[in-house]
């Protein structure tokens, strides 16, 4: 049985956290694709704050700022150094003031899955941190991946030493990372690889460190058959909500499961966008307080590709997105590299979602899910359809607000 949100589970939480989980009105943008770290990006992007804030969102996702083995950021060494290929220390500092002199959050990549070390130990690997901030020994590191430390509580990041999290020498080391971290200007997390230790140890971080809001990413393959996706995903998103409840509800997750499939309606076959109890399929079905929504990362797109959305689609992506429930997030490569009419069509969406109040629980109304159609009423003040086929709501009430390739919006 899927857990259903009640509206009641945001009670034991710090009002911090608390509070931006129930306003729900978050608008997420992924500030960086797998290139970022060739193009002085902390410069780049401040230059583009006020537009940022001008668009409507409300954090900005950042790619790891910390010293790192491969340029990209996902192979830390150094947890302290904030000089990385992205920038200088000083130079990010501009940019987190920037944001938060325009009042947007700046969210970190929390890397903390795997760290490279610098100095051989036991079975001669690269399992010791000597001369670098917390210098840790192989005790640090899980047994499953050269270190003397316990068996991993997650699935295995191959090739580097996996951090053993069931220290507590390792717990508090982080903790106090985590908090230098928020102090310096970082708001909000987003924890990197999160099927790699167990969910427990998220909410102690979240805990100790006190992000105003923070997100995992738990990903792992659809339900697929000979034919393809298989239509019911709910084993797919149950594994994303028990990770939620593991972090004791103080951490939302990336809805890879509503990606998975909203990739697939769009090609002609909307009927997936609606599960046999007719809610959204995803996790934003579900809990979309928790729910954040997204159409491609660095990862799934940019120059890696490795699940990418269909580009002739995009707009229908978005369009379904940025009116539905749950916490939305927009990608740099979209919204900055693939032209202005896109640029502009997105912010059009925004401002429609924040001027109807729409949020992440609004309620939803599925009017239509066939092959070439998929129609909806979001929270009452807002209707919505996608795909070719021809479709606009009755009642006088409505009156269309945008419109484009295979979609449009209407609003009360």
């Amino acid at each position: 049985m899927g857990h259903l949100n009640n509206g009641s589970d945001e009670s034991a939480q710090g009002s911090d956290v608390g509070q931006v989980l129930r306003n729900g009105r978050e608008i997420l943008l992924q500030g960086f694709n797998w290139e970022s770290h060739k193009h002085d990006w902390w410069r780049n992007l401040e230059k583009k704050v006020p537009d940022i804030a001008k668009s409507g969102f409300t954090s900005v996702w950042l790619p790891p700022s910390s010293q790192s083995f491969s340029p990209e950021g996902y192979l830390p060494q150094n947890l302290y150094s904030l000089n990385s290929s992205y920038g200088s220390e000083h130079q990010l500092k501009i940019l987190l003031r920037k944001l938060n002199e325009h009042k947007v959050r700046a969210m970190a990549d929390i890397v903390i899955n795997h760290r490279v070390g610098t100095t051989q130990g036991h079975g001669g690997m690269y399992n010791r941190y000597e001369g670098v901030p917390l210098p840790w020994n192989e005790h640090a590191v899980t047994s499953c991946t050269g270190g003397l430390g316990n068996q991993s509580s997650g699935a295995n990041f191959h090739g580097v030493p996996n951090i053993d999290h069931s220290q507590n020498f390792v717990r508090n080391d982080l903790i106090g990372w985590l908090k230098w971290l928020h102090n310096f200007g970082f708001q909000d997390f987003r924890f990197d690889f999160a099927r790699g230790y167990s969910a427990k140890y998220v909410k102690e971080y979240i805990e100790g460190a006190r992000p105003i809001f923070s997100v995992g990413e738990y990903w792992d393959p659809c339900n697929y058959n000979n034919n393809g996706l298989d239509y019911n995903q709910d084993s797919h998103r149950q594994q994303i909500i028990n990770w939620i409840d593991g972090t004791g509800q103080l951490s939302a997750a990336f809805d890879f499961t509503s990606k998975g499939i909203l990739q697939e309606a769009v090609k002609g076959q909307f009927w997936r966008l609606r599960d046999r109890r007719g809610k959204p399929p995803g996790v934003m079905g579900w809990w979309p307080s928790r729910a954040v929504t997204f159409i491609d990362n660095h990862d799934t797109g940019s120059t890696q590709a490795h699940w990418p959305f269909p580009k002739n689609h995009l707009m229908e992506g978005y369009a379904y997105i940025l009116t539905h429930p749950g916490i939305p997030t927009v990608f740099y490569d979209h919204f900055y590299d693939w032209g202005n009419s896109i640029h502009d069509d997105i912010v059009k969406l925004i401002v429609i979602r924040k001027e109807q109040g729409i949020h992440s629980r609004s309620s939803i109304k599925i009017l239509e899910a066939k092959p070439n159609l998929y129609a909806a009423i979001i929270g009452d003040k807002v209707c919505m359809k996608i795909g070719d086929g021809s479709w606009c709501p009755g009642g006088r009430e409505w009156t269309l607000t945008t419109s484009g390739h295979r979609y449009a919006i209407w609003k009360k």
